[in-house]
Parts: C-alpha cells; sequence; structure tokens
C-alpha cells in the first residue's frame, strides 16, 4: 500500500476469538465514511499491529480473556488501548471495565481503559434478555430511536473517574421505566425510576473509548459503528 492509499483508508480491527465478530464485520461493510473502512479480523499480535482502531464483540468475557491470553494478545491489547480507539460491546464492555461484580469462580481478566465498575449478567440470565428503544443524539438521524439488544448483558454500577484521566461522556441512558427490577440490583429502599441511577446507563465514551452495555451489531442498524468511527477513530488520526 503506497503513502497516498493509506492515507484514505482507516483500518479497524475486531477482535475475532470468540462471539458476535463476524456481524461487527457485516455492520462496518455497510459504512459510508469520508475515509474507506479496512477491516481486520484480529487473532494475533501481528493482526493488532495493523490497526488504527478496534472493536471487542460481545460474547462470553472470560472466554474472551482465555483465549486472548493463550494467543498472546492480552498485554498487547493492553498497550494498544493506550495509544489507539477501542470500543466493547456487552462483553467487550466487561473487558473495557476498571472493576467488575458477580464475576465467575476464579475471577476476570480484564484490559481496563474506562473508568467504570460493571456488574456482569446484570439484568439476569439468557431468559431475561430484551430489547429497548434508545435515543442518542450524537446518531445520524437522532430523532430515529436505535433498537437496544440486551442480552445477558453487563450493568454500570459506578462511574470513577481519577483527575488526570479523560471526562467520561454518557451517550445513551435506558429509559428509566423500562429497567429491568432484579433482586441483585434493587433493594427494597431503592427508588429504580431515578434517571441519574448509573444502572440506566448503556453507552458510554471516555476519551478515545466507547463501550456499549448491548449489541449494536445484532440490528440491521449501523450508526452506532458509524458514530465509532466518526467521533472515536477519525480524530485520532488526526497529526
Amino acid at each position: 500500500m503506497d503513502t497516498h492509499q493509506a492515507k484514505k483508508d482507516v483500518t479497524v480491527g475486531i477482535l475475532a476469538l470468540q462471539g458476535a465478530f463476524a456481524e461487527h464485520q457485516v455492520a462496518l461493510q455497510k459504512l459510508s465514511c469520508q475515509k474507506k473502512v479496512v477491516i481486520v479480523l484480529v487473532r494475533v499480535a501481528d493482526d493488532l499491529a495493523r490497526c488504527d482502531a478496534l472493536i471487542i464483540p460481545g460474547g462470553e468475557s472470560t472466554t474472551i480473556a482465555l483465549l486472548a491470553r493463550l494467543a498472546g494478545l492480552l498485554e498487547p491489547l493492553r498497550l494498544f488501548l493506550k495509544k489507539k480507539p477501542v470500543w466493547g460491546t456487552c462483553a467487550g464492555a466487561i473487558l473495557l471495565a476498571q472493576a467488575v461484580e458477580n464475576t465467575k469462580k476464579g475471577g476476570q481478566e480484564l484490559l481496563g481503559g474506562m473508568s467504570v465498575t460493571v456488574a456482569r449478567n446484570g439484568w439476569g440470565s439468557q431468559v431475561e434478555s430484551f430489547e429497548a428503544p434508545l435515543l442518542v443524539d450524537g446518531l445520524r438521524d437522532p430523532d430515529q430511536s436505535f433498537t437496544g439488544v440486551f442480552i445477558r448483558a453487563p450493568v454500570v454500577l459506578s462511574l470513577s473517574p481519577s483527575p488526570e484521566d479523560p471526562p467520561l461522556e454518557i451517550i445513551a441512558r435506558l429509559p428509566a421505566g423500562l429497567l429491568p427490577r432484579s433482586q441483585t440490583l434493587v433493594s427494597p429502599d431503592e427508588d429504580d425510576t431515578d434517571p441519574r441511577d448509573p444502572r440506566t446507563i448503556v453507552a458510554i465514551r471516555q476519551g478515545r473509548h466507547m463501550l456499549t452495555t448491548f449489541h449494536p451489531e445484532l440490528t440491521k442498524d449501523s450508526r452506532f459503528h458509524e458514530y465509532f468511527v466518526r467521533a472515536c477513530v477519525l480524530p485520532s488520526l488526526s497529526p
């Protein structure tokens, strides 16, 4: 690839060890951006080295972490996070968190990168999966709701940026009236309709990174992928 071509392209990797990486690939292929999006399925460190940005898909977070360790990818991923944009969806959101509750026995390896604490399977089991309309100002056609698909989704418990961290920007909240009731999250003296409740947060940006607790890739709507490239990836390429 010559220099002229390189300037025209942006390379987005998708961690392709487990989970919904193929669905993310389809969504990226639909995009029409100011730069051509080249997609790399990342399975080894050499794949990662080619990327300008990375998506970590939904799946099973402990399995993804284990396979990343076996592939020699954990430390390269942590180094990548310090320099380049990363978006985590569902399981990927767990891996980007600085702390996680409700882990499997033996704990959960994390990549970190975002100043949030989440709980695995925050809404419950697979049978308690649900969809909800989300209104997101930053998306193209913001008056058109985006369907959030929540499958064994993590829940945001707290935001805890340190003074030197980039600010946290809440991109989307679950409407308070749709907040699922769960005995693991709501005590009798809590008000689960408070819109300030961190559990309603389902999409966050911090600096060049982004997490969504739902699965944008499981819809035919590619606006969140477009947003990631436009708002997180392209600005990071500017000199």
